[in-house]
């Protein structure tokens, strides 16, 4: 097979490989480099000819069915680039595909590859692509190193749309808490980008290239914690957002608008998780600056690690419900109960009955047994009868009473209770700042109808065509069964009731977290859920707002909330 010349390769290969671009070493020419700077390294395919920088080891003679250590078949080059080359390759000794990086015994860079390849293949932590092997033989240096088939990288894995909550949730656990572990082994990655973080199967997330990718660019780094930490909220930026978050665009995703600077992921994208938008900021934003609204920045994985269990944790998604096939009816063969009709056409021979008892014994125990059945029966029909008779007699003295009592009405369900609202909280996830004029909340449940609790202003009913509504959050103390919730407002307004999932933990700060269960309108609305609810957390949900008359503008106000069982 004729050997492939081209270089910079980028396929989707899941091989542990990322494409290696020319971009990559000219950007880092002096050895140190920031994130800042490897945006500019896009590791995609853009036919940069394989030119080699003056002074470079010529690559290896290697081709399609090449051998290395007799027992590394090499099947398909993957990139070639400045003297080394990146292959899917056959272990023949143990029958499986692997991924190799090749480069020359003289090449600059063969001596830290190798020494990245050994102390990464030391560490063991299966949340890293492995490295199996690294070897100078026969004047060539190469990594062999786990292929994941069944891998999808971060970048085709955003190019539908960005990923939801839960998948970002564990993203980004599962990559700091994996390079927590590397950094406290010595080990830094430096190339963490979208072709670098793998989603297998299963749903772990796996990162390739610890420590070797770098070596091969010759990329390193003063702060590698602060590096590696602000590549991991580029990450989940990407993951919230599907923009890159920096003006150059990268790894298939559009940067920010320029000249506007790092804006937070839920003010780039409607329905954002608020948590991990900050989160995201704190990594991104780890120089010493306002890393969010509230927090403060995150500089080390193991600080990001702290952060994430902070955080309450973001459950998946409730499965679609499926319903169950239709029963059906089993057609039985009249005057054989219990067995089944048999195909037209077809007899089925009963089988013979049992040989009769034979013997004079089993004719005395045949005789025995039917008079043990006989008095059984009997004992069994008097004590029948009598129950009977007791049931009948209560029956007919309830009956009287009740006639007496009751004026022979039955009884009636007793009334709804109320139930006690512990706290409440303004509700705003589609604004910039997460919050709808909290200052007076308490109003709505403090049983004075002169006090409300109102939104900001919008310039239409449908809030401007800006959101799709804001709210308030009702926390009952603990879940409780739901019946009703009764909402007063000042003017005419539409209205859902959403509640949270019986089973959270804590308050929900998305807006999915909150499943609809009754809508309304009016000035005075009751919501009834359409079946039985419990919750603890209970979100009134304004979608359209009344124009008020003492001011002209249009906002909501709620006046009063009560909830019952």
């Amino acid at each position: 097979m004729a050997e492939r010349s081209t270089a910079a390769v980028d396929v989707a290969d899941n091989s542990g490989d990322e494409p290696l671009t020319a971009q990559a070493d000219q950007a880092t020419a002096d050895g140190v480099a920031t994130n800042r700077e490897r945006d500019t390294d896009i590791d995609e395919a853009q036919g940069s000819g394989g030119t080699e920088g003056p002074g470079k080891a010529s690559p290896p003679e290697l081709h399609s069915g090449h051998k290395l250590a007799r027992r590394y078949r090499l099947e398909e080059c993957v990139t070639r680039l400045d003297g080394f080359s990146s292959w899917r390759a056959v272990d023949e000794k143990l029958r499986r595909a692997v991924g190799v990086h090749i480069l020359p015994a003289d090449h600059t860079r063969a001596r830290s590859v190798l020494a990245a390849a050994r102390s990464s293949a030391l560490l063991g932590d299966p949340r890293f692509v492995q490295v199996l092997d690294a070897v100078e033989e026969n004047d060539l240096v190469y990594v062999v190193h786990e292929w994941l088939p069944d891998a999808t990288e971060l970048t085709a894995l955003l190019a539908p749309g960005p990923l939801e909550p839960h998948d970002a949730y564990q993203m980004v656990s599962q990559v700091a808490f994996a390079m927590a572990a590397a950094h406290r082994e010595g080990l830094a990655h430096l190339r963490l980008n979208p072709n670098a973080v793998l989603r297998t199967s299963s749903g772990q997330w796996r990162i390739r290239g610890l420590a070797v990718n770098a070596a091969l660019r010759g990329i390193t780094s003063e702060t590698p914690q602060r590096t590696d930490t602000e590549a991991i909220g580029a990450l989940l930026y990407a993951g919230l957002t599907q923009r890159w978050p920096y003006e150059n665009d990268a790894y298939g995703l559009s940067g920010l608008p320029k000249d506007i600077g790092l804006i937070a992921p839920d003010q780039v994208r409607a329905g954002v998780h608020r948590g991990l938008s900050e989160l995201s900021m704190r990594a991104l934003v780890n120089d010493g600056a306002t890393a969010s609204r509230h927090e403060s920045a995150c500089t080390t994985p193991e600080e990001l690690v702290k952060a994430i269990g902070e955080m309450p944790r973001i459950r998946p998604p409730e499965p679609a419900f499926t319903a169950p096939p239709e029963y059906q009816r089993t057609t039985y063969q009249q005057g054989s109960y219990g067995r089944p009709a048999p195909h037209p056409g077809v007899t089925q021979p009963l089988p013979p009955p049992p040989p009769p008892l034979q013997s004079r014994t089993g004719k005395v125990l045949k005789w025995a047994v039917s008079a043990l059945l006989i008095a059984a029966l009997g004992l069994g029909s008097w004590q029948l009868a009598d129950a009977l008779m007791e049931r009948s007699n209560k029956s007919d003295d309830t009956n009287q009473t009740q006639t007496t009592d009751d004026n022979d009405k039955s009884p009636t369900k007793s009334a709804s209770a109320p139930i006690t609202i512990e706290g409440v909280h303004d509700f705003d996830p589609f604004g910039s700042d997460g919050s709808e004029n909290p200052r007076d909340i308490d109003n709505i449940y403090d049983s004075d109808p002169s006090s409300y609790w109102q939104t900001s202003y919008y310039t239409s009913a449908d809030f401007g065509r800006l959101k799709s509504g804001v709210g308030v959050i009702l926390d009952l103390g603990k879940v409780q069964e739901v019946g009703k919730v009764t909402v007063t407002f000042v003017g005419d307004t539409a209205v859902e009731l959403r509640a949270a999932s019986s089973d959270a933990a804590s308050r929900p700060t998305s807006f999915d977290g909150y499943s609809k269960v009754a809508e309304g309108s009016g000035t005075s609305v009751t919501l009834k859920p359409g079946e039985t609810l419990k919750s603890r957390y209970l979100l009134v949900w304004l979608t359209d707002l009344p124009k008020q008359a003492d001011t002209g503008q249009f906002r909501g106000r709620i006046a009063d909330v009560k909830v019952s069982s």
